[in-house]
């Protein structure tokens, strides 16, 4: 490649880089644009101290249950320490919130695996892979549950939004449980797959891109994944942790604030399939991490669902708070000691 192509690659990556966070910003003024900010503060202010101490241990029984989902998988591998599988986790978190998508952070999670834990480069490929073909077909799944129960009620803009997310999780999910079993079939869908969604209109680059960051196995990881796929104790703990980390603890968590703050949502139950639906539009490359995007995504969703708009914000704006930019707060601690360029080397150099 010339200097003169690699400049130009740099020059709109930063471009692309801008616009996404001018996106981020946008979506959160259309949140906040809803919010009273002074009743808010008031009403948080005097929020009862049980509802404070709720809050707190949802958030750290949710913790747990995020933990759990790699302490599953890498003691599939071998018997790995609460710490290592909490940086792991962590770190990966921070990484999804500084790269363009979710699919984009996974693909740096066999560097992350490799770097703190004692598995060789076809086990960290595994065990990643797995962890994104297991997250992204069960939140598909249940988004597509949720799309079946209140679609008619979603504006027309964010249903379509909605859908695109669902059948990109649903894809990628199929795509990489299919690579891990069948390499070859894999390979030639997600091809085909490249090619249609570079035909969508403005962001047909990166929906592609999306595509081009799925993990991709040898013989060696294909091996290790379909062991560790086939494992109850490994698949069936996953799931258990995935549940709890994007339903119920989220879902309790929300209502918690919800009638806290004189609010209602009914039925209550369903609470948690709105959540997961809402914030699937995570997985598009509009802004790092799905910031501004997912919040703005949430809010209509709620209220289009019958939560009053000067509520909605403010239970999705804590929420995310709480549920996500808390991780990856404290994911930045342990990923400002690593040297990334050093990590990207490396696993090139093992996936030759």
């Amino acid at each position: 490649m010339s200097e003169g192509d690699a400049d130009g690659r740099s020059w709109r990556g930063r471009a692309l880089s801008v616009l996404q966070w001018v996106v981020a910003v946008g979506a959160f003024w259309y949140v906040a644009r809803g919010i009273d900010w002074s009743t808010t503060r008031t009403e948080l202010a005097t929020l009862d101290a049980a509802v404070i101490v709720g809050v707190l241990a949802i958030t750290a029984a949710e913790f747990g249950s995020r933990f759990a989902m790699w302490h599953a998988l890498l003691n599939g591998l071998a018997p790995t320490d609460l710490r290592t599988t909490a940086t792991v986790d962590l770190v990966i978190k921070f990484v999804n919130h500084v790269v363009p998508s979710k699919a984009s952070g996974h693909s740096v999670a066999p560097l992350v695996v490799r770097h703190y834990t004692e598995a060789d480069w076809a086990e960290a490929v595994s065990v990643a892979g797995l962890n994104t073909g297991l997250y992204a077909a069960l939140y598909g799944l249940v988004a597509l549950v949720g799309l079946g129960l209140f679609a008619p009620r979603l504006g027309d803009g964010w249903l379509v939004v909605i859908l695109l997310s669902t059948g990109v999780y649903l894809v990628a999910g199929a795509l990489v449980l299919l690579a891990g079993r069948r390499m070859n079939a894999a390979g030639r869908l997600a091809s085909r797959l490249g090619g249609l969604l570079g035909r969508v209109p403005r962001v047909g680059d990166r929906l592609a891109g999306v595509a081009g960051a799925l993990p991709s196995f040898t013989v060696d990881s294909a091996g290790v994944f379909r062991r560790l796929s086939a494992a109850p104790s490994v698949v069936g703990i996953y799931a258990l942790g995935w549940a709890g980390t994007l339903m119920i603890f989220p879902g309790l968590r929300v209502w918690l604030l919800l009638t806290a703050l004189g609010g209602e949502f009914s039925p209550a139950l369903l609470l948690p399939v709105v959540l997961v639906t809402a914030y699937s539009v995570t997985v598009l490359p509009l802004t790092p991490g799905g910031v501004g995007v997912a919040e703005a995504s949430a809010t209509a969703v709620l209220v289009a669902l019958g939560v009053a708009p000067e509520l909605a914000p403010v239970v999705v704006l804590l929420d995310r708070t709480f549920g996500v930019y808390l991780p990856a707060v404290l994911g930045w601690l342990p990923a400002a000691n690593l040297d990334f360029r050093e990590l990207f080397a490396r696993g090139e150099e093992e996936s030759e």
